[in-house]
C-alpha cells in the first residue's frame, strides 16, 4: 500500500506541473521583432540621416534599397548587423558618409558578412562608404571630404568611428575629376580606434580603398578588379596595413598596386605618410598597354614594406619626387620581395621628371620565397568565401 501510494502522489505531481507549464505557455506573450527606427524602418528607399543620439539598427532579414546619400551625423549610430545585404542601382548619388562624431558598426562574419552591392553588377553604380575621423593630416588641421562635403582631421590620433568586419564591397565608385573621385572605401583622418578588418572591394570604378592621412589600422584587404589603384594614401597617413590582396581585372582595366602621396603641395608636409605594409599580393596585368607599376612611392611619401609578391607588372617598385628618392634609395626600407614576371624591379625619378641618381644597391631586398598575403600568387586562405573571390 505504501508503495501504490507513492505512484499516486508523483502522478498528482507530474499533472500538477505539467497543467502549470502549460498555463504558462498560453499566457506568455510571442517573442517581439525589434523595433525599425529612423531611416532603418523604410528599406526599399534607404537614405536619409542618423541624427545625433540616434541609434538606428538595420534588419538583417531585409534587402535595402540605397537610394540616395546616408549621414552619420556627430552622435549618431549606425548599426548594420551580419547577413545584411544593402543594393544600390542609384550612381553617385547614392552612398554612406560617416561624419566626425558618427560611429558605423557594420559587422559580419566569415560566414555571413555584410554586403554592399548592386545587382547590375556594373562598376559605379553607387558611391561607397566615407568614413571622416578627427585623426591628424597634412591637408591642413582639417579639411573637406570629396564625398558628402563632411569635415574631416584633427589632432585625436586614437579617435574611433566605429568598425567594419566581414564587410563586401561591390560595384562602387566614380572619377569626376583629378581631385574628386568615389572609391570603394576612403578613410579620411580616421583614427586607429576605429576597427577595419576582413574587407573585401570588387570590380569598383575608381580605387579600392584609400586613406587621407590618420592613423588608422587595418587587416585582410582585398582589392580586386577596381579600375584605377587598387591601394592608395596621401595626406599623411600614418597606420599599418598587415595582410593585402589585390589583383587587376583581367580586362586591363586597373592601374597600381599602390599608389602612395605624401602632399602633391608640400611633398615634405607633416604630419608625414609614412605607413606599415606587411604581408601583400599586388597582380597586375602584362597585356596592359599604360602604366604598370606595382607600387608608385611618389611626392614625398615613406613607408616600411615587408614581405611582398609583385606579379605581371612593367615596373615593380617606380619611386619618383626627390623626398620619396632620398628615403627609399639605398635604405632597405622594402625588403623580402619576391617579382615573378616582372619587366624593370625598380626605378627612381627626380621631382623634375629626369631620371635619378642610380638605383643603388638595398633599395630592395628580395626573397623568392615570400608568400606575400600568405599563399604566394594564389588567393590567401584568410579570404575564405567571405571575399567573394
Amino acid at each position: 500500500m505504501k508503495k501504490n501510494h507513492l505512484k499516486v502522489m508523483a502522478v498528482a505531481a507530474l499533472v500538477s506541473s505539467t497543467f502549470a507549464l502549460e498555463s504558462c505557455r498560453k499566457d506568455d506573450p510571442a517573442p517581439s521583432q525589434p523595433t525599425l527606427t529612423g531611416i532603418a524602418a523604410n528599406f526599399n528607399d534607404f537614405k536619409g540621416e542618423v541624427k545625433a543620439g540616434e541609434k538606428v539598427t538595420l534588419d538583417p532579414t531585409k534587402v535595402y534599397k540605397l537610394t540616395g546619400g546616408v549621414h552619420v551625423k556627430e552622435g549618431g549610430e549606425l548599426i548594420i548587423p551580419a547577413g545584411t545585404k544593402i543594393e544600390s542601382t542609384a550612381g553617385t548619388a547614392a552612398y554612406i558618409t560617416v561624419e566626425q562624431g558618427g560611429k558605423i558598426f557594420a559587422n559580419g562574419t566569415s560566414s555571413s558578412p555584410v554586403v554592399f552591392t548592386s545587382p547590375t553588377g556594373t562598376a559605379g553604380s553607387w558611391g561607397g562608404i566615407v568614413i571622416c575621423g578627427r585623426a591628424p593630416i597634412n591637408k591642413g588641421t582639417t579639411a573637406n571630404a570629396e564625398v558628402g562635403n563632411a569635415t574631416y582631421g584633427g589632432t585625436n590620433a586614437a579617435d574611433n568611428s566605429g568598425s567594419l568586419t566581414y564587410v563586401r564591397i561591390e560595384h562602387s565608385g566614380a572619377i569626376f575629376t583629378g581631385e574628386k573621385e568615389f572609391n570603394g572605401l576612403s578613410l579620411f583622418g580616421v583614427g586607429n580606434g576605429t576597427k577595419i578588418e576582413n574587407i573585401s572591394i570588387l570590380n569598383g570604378a575608381d580605387d579600392g580603398i584609400e586613406f587621407f592621412g590618420g592613423t588608422v589600422n587595418v587587416s585582410n584587404i582585398i582589392s580586386v578588379g577596381n579600375e584605377d589603384d587598387a591601394f592608395d594614401w596621401t595626406e599623411g597617413w600614418k597606420g599599418t596595413a598587415t595582410n593585402i590582396y589585390t589583383k587587376r581585372r583581367a580586362n586591363g582595366i586597373g592601374n597600381r598596386g599602390i599608389e602612395a602621396d605624401n602632399n602633391a603641395d608640400n611633398n615634405n608636409a607633416e604630419p608625414r605618410s609614412n605607413p606599415t605594409i606587411k604581408n601583400g599580393t599586388f597582380i597586375g596585368d602584362p597585356a596592359f598597354s599604360g602604366e604598370s607599376d606595382g607600387f608608385k612611392l611618389r611626392v614625398g611619401t615613406y613607408a616600411t614594406i615587408d614581405n611582398v609578391v609583385l606579379s605581371n607588372w612593367k615596373t615593380g617598385i617606380n619611386i619618383e619626387h626627390d623626398a620619396s628618392v632620398a628615403y627609399f634609395n639605398g635604405s632597405g626600407k622594402i625588403t623580402n620581395v619576391k617579382f615573378d614576371n616582372v619587366t624593370t624591379k625598380a626605378s627612381v625619378k627626380a621631382s623634375s621628371g629626369s631620371p635619378s641618381a642610380t638605383l643603388q644597391d638595398n633599395t630592395y631586398v628580395e626573397n623568392a620565397n615570400a608568400n606575400g598575403a600568405g599563399n604566394g600568387l594564389a588567393v590567401p586562405t584568410w579570404a575564405g568565401t567571405w571575399g567573394g573571390l
